[in-house]
C-alpha cells in the first residue's frame, strides 16, 4: 500500500520535473553563447623618435581631438623653419622682380645720362667751331677728325645711358618671373612638407575612446610606425555569438537583439550587423540530418554607443534573439 501511494505521488513528480527540464531546455534553445570583442585604434607615428611626452594612462576616457603624446621635434622644427626662411626668400626675390630697379639705382643711371648730355652738347659744339676754322684754314684736319670722333662718342654714350634708365624702369623678363615664381612654389610645398612631418611627431585621438593600453614609457626610442596607445572606441565595441545551423539561415542584418553578462544589469540592446557565411566547428564528414545540429555560425552585432561602455572585451555573454 505504501509503495502503491508512493508511486501514485512520484509519476505526477516525474512528469512535472520532465516538464521542467523541457521549458529549461526551450529556454536554452533561445540563449546563444558568445563574447565581447573589441577592435582596437593603434595610434603610431610615421617618424621615429624618442618619446617626449605621454599625456594620458591606461583606462582614461579621451575626447575627439585630445592629445596623446609626442615625440622630440627638435630636427622637424629646424626644418619648419629654414623652410620657411626659404619661402620668404623666394617670395621676396619674385617681388623685387616685377619692380625693376630700386630707385636710387635708377637715380644714379639718370645722372650719368645728365652728364653724358652735358658732355654730348661740348663736343657738338666744339665740332662746329672747328669746322667754321678748318674752312678758314685756321686748323688741321687732324684736329677736325678729332672733334668728329669724340662728338660721335659722347652721342653713343647718351643712347647708351637713355636705355639704361629705360631697362631699369622695366620689370623682370618673363622667362625669369615665371621660374622665380616656380622657386616659390617650390619653397610653399617644402613648407607644408615640413608642417606635416612636425604634425605626425604630435598624435592626438581620432575620436572620444578608452585608452586601453600605453606601449611606450617617457625616455624610449619609439621606432617609425610603431603603436604608442592603443585606444577603444565604444563604437568599435561588438558582440560575438555563435548559433545553430537552423537558426543562422534566419537571421538578417539589422535584426535586435540583447545580451545579458554577469555585473551588467539590465539586458544590453544590440544589432545585428553581420552573419558569417561560413560554418564554424565544421565536423569532417558529410553533413547528415545528425551532423547539421552540429554545425554553428558566427553572428556579430554592435550595442549603442552609450550601451557599450557596459562591456568589456572578452567578457562572456548569452545573447537573445528578438
Amino acid at each position: 500500500m505504501r509503495t502503491d501511494s508512493l508511486t501514485r505521488f512520484a509519476r505526477p513528480a516525474a512528469a512535472l520535473g520532465l516538464l521542467l527540464l523541457a521549458a529549461c531546455g526551450r529556454q536554452d534553445d533561445a540563449v546563444y553563447q558568445g563574447y565581447v570583442e573589441g577592435e582596437y585604434l593603434y595610434i603610431a607615428s610615421p617618424e621615429a623618435g624618442r618619446l617626449d611626452t605621454l599625456t594620458v594612462r591606461r583606462g582614461q576616457q579621451v575626447a575627439a581631438a585630445a592629445p596623446l603624446f609626442a615625440l622630440e621635434s627638435a630636427r622637424e622644427n629646424a626644418a619648419r623653419e629654414q623652410a620657411a626662411a626659404q619661402l620668404a626668400a623666394a617670395t621676396a626675390q619674385l617681388e623685387d622682380s616685377a619692380t625693376g630697379k630700386r630707385a636710387p639705382e635708377v637715380d644714379v643711371s639718370r645722372a650719368q645720362l645728365a652728364q653724358a648730355e652735358a658732355a654730348s652738347r661740348r663736343s657738338a659744339a666744339q665740332l662746329a667751331r672747328d669746322t667754321a676754322q678748318f674752312r678758314a684754314g685756321g686748323v688741321a684736319r687732324a684736329q677736325l677728325d678729332d672733334s668728329r670722333e669724340q662728338a660721335r662718342s659722347d652721342a653713343a654714350r647718351v643712347r647708351e645711358l637713355r636705355a639704361q634708365v629705360e631697362v631699369a624702369n622695366l620689370p623682370g623678363r618673363q622667362e625669369q618671373r615665371r621660374a622665380q615664381a616656380a622657386q616659390v612654389e617650390a619653397a610653399r610645398a617644402a613648407l607644408a612638407q615640413a608642417d606635416w612631418t612636425l604634425a605626425q611627431k604630435r598624435l592626438a585621438a581620432p575620436t572620444a575612446a578608452l585608452v586601453f593600453d600605453t606601449l611606450y614609457r617617457v625616455g624610449e626610442w619609439v621606432p617609425a610606425g610603431s603603436p604608442v596607445v592603443s585606444l577603444l572606441p565604444p563604437g568599435n565595441i561588438k558582440v560575438r555569438f555563435f548559433v545553430p545551423e537552423t537558426v543562422a539561415g534566419a537571421l538578417k542584418p539589422g535584426q535586435q537583439a540583447t545580451v545579458r553578462c554577469d555585473g551588467c544589469g539590465e539586458p544590453v540592446p544590440v544589432r545585428i550587423d553581420y552573419i558569417s557565411p561560413q560554418a564554424e566547428y565544421t565536423p569532417p564528414v558529410i553533413y547528415s540530418r545528425e551532423t547539421r545540429g552540429k554545425l554553428v555560425y558566427m553572428v556579430e552585432a554592435r550595442p549603442a554607443p552609450d550601451a557599450a561602455m557596459r562591456l568589456h572585451p572578452g567578457q562572456p555573454v548569452e545573447a537573445a534573439l528578438q
